[in-house]
């Protein structure tokens, strides 16, 4: 019986890409495996996003270098380093044997086989843009599993100048909707209670089709599907954000209110540079939108310091937006050049000390501005979505609230029940709770 070893790197598409390859290989009889030793096949699902994942990919790649009368696996490089490196692969790593674009990942189980029977390279890049051979799998969930990642689409059009998605991933693409509905309902089947809904940019699903099924549309279809309690997705480009979106989040007791709304930065210059097609006065206004349709909504976003041409001036403009909309969390990072994207050519790029400077005082504020924001919660009873056991704190679970909180509770619970929590404290990241028990009061449910 052949077995393989998996390692994923990089974004929830990728995890959902992993999931649906341990599927695909499991059905043809592979034997999943996590000691590197024991695996007859090794996959690197891969990130491009930024240098630092492609280099920590690289050196776990120089682990498997033939020689010391260990086993040498076939090794597979898989999704947007595959892609983005292309054939400069073989020549830095010539032990590896297979190398799969992101949209070619249909081609990966059968290869994988005939890789091992003839040791021999094969490769499958995504030379056109559109064409797609996916794999048409639901991704796999071990048993007591109670979230699960579901895409809706490929690719995406925007082309931001820091970006290197359309350069790996391809054009946008939606996905077929029954097929997704079909996918959501066999999660739901197998004990899933959570769907997050996955897209370089999940609102403009269906402009590629011709039917006129939206992604509002199909986020109410996703929460009307039995067995579903609740129903996330990322990410949103405010560009397509819309009030058709925000009333299904309003009026839809499934859809929770969540939102991941990337800024990027707080000037508009800098936008502009960016090419992101919105100014700060437009993302205000999707915000207060959404803040006045959803008043206890979860609202985190994306921010890049240091972008090209970034002043000392465009960069206090990101800090006072913080302050101003006072994001639950941000997804920063100090802006890293990508090969062959536009920002690669611009001038102006900055030295890392002062990109890292940046990125601290991003850093700092947010840290204080959440920790604020989780203070809030303190004596309110909120229902809380038991996960498991909490990695850290003995005796204690953990769970996430409709906003995307993560409560600590004292134990033991069941996985996938909804329970009532009495928020007693708050840290930076987490809230810390009490469980509400039957016929106890209940004052402060909100």
């Amino acid at each position: 019986m052949r077995s393989f070893k998996i390692d994923v790197y990089g974004c929830q598409m990728n995890a959902y890409d992993g999931d649906r390859l341990r599927t695909a290989l499991s059905g043809a009889g592979w034997t999943e495996v996590q000691g590197e030793d024991e695996a007859d096949a090794v996959l690197f699902v891969t990130c491009s996003i930024r240098d630092k994942a492609e280099q920590k990919v690289a050196s776990e790649l120089g682990r498997y270098r033939p020689g010391g009368g260990r086993k040498a696996p076939v090794v597979a490089l898989l999704g947007c380093m595959a892609q983005r490196l292309g054939e400069d692969i073989p020549r830095r790593f010539p032990w590896v044997r297979l190398l799969a674009g992101p949209r070619h990942l249909g081609r990966v189980p059968e290869a994988l086989g005939r890789c091992l029977e003839d040791d021999q390279l094969r490769v499958f890049l995504d030379e056109d843009p559109r064409a797609l051979e996916d794999l048409r799998f639901p991704p796999q969930v071990t048993p007591g599993s109670i979230r699960a990642y579901v895409t809706i689409a490929h690719g995406c059009d925007h082309f931001c100048a820091y970006c290197i998605v359309p350069y790996v991933r391809g054009r946008f693409q939606s996905r077929d909707p029954e097929a997704i509905l079909r996918e959501v309902r066999c999660l739901a089947d197998r004990g899933v209670r959570e769907i997050t809904l996955l897209g370089q940019n999940v609102n403009r699903f269906g402009v590629d089709r011709s039917d006129g099924f939206s992604f509002p549309r199909l986020l109410r279809e996703v929460a009307e599907v039995p067995g579903v309690l609740r129903v996330r997705y990322a990410t949103s480009h405010p560009v397509d954000f819309s009030e058709e979106l925000v009333r299904v989040m309003a009026e839809h007791p499934r859809v929770c209110p969540a939102l991941n709304l990337p800024v990027q930065s707080g000037s508009d210059r800098i936008l502009a540079a960016m090419g992101r097609g919105y100014d700060g006065a437009s993302y205000r206004r999707s915000v207060g939108l959404l803040r006045e349709r959803v008043p206890d909504a979860g609202l985190t976003t994306d921010l890049i310091v240091g972008f090209p041409g970034e002043t000392e001036e465009d960069f206090r403009e990101s800090l006072s937006l913080l302050e101003e909309l006072r994001f639950d969390q941000v997804h920063s990072a100090a802006y890293s050049v990508r090969p062959g994207t536009r920002a690669e050519s611009l001038p102006g790029h900055l030295d890392q000390a002062t990109r890292m400077r940046r990125l601290g005082e991003v850093n700092d504020l947010q840290s204080r501005i959440a920790r604020e924001i989780n203070e809030t919660y303190v004596g309110r009873v909120l229902p809380v979505l038991a996960e498991g056991p909490a990695p850290k704190g003995e005796g204690f679970w953990q769970g996430r609230t409709p906003q995307d909180k993560v409560v600590l509770f004292p134990g033991p619970a069941t996985a996938g029940e909804e329970i009532l929590v009495r928020i007693v404290s708050a840290e930076t990241w987490y809230l810390r709770g009490e469980v509400q028990r039957p016929g106890e009061e209940r004052p402060w449910i909100s």
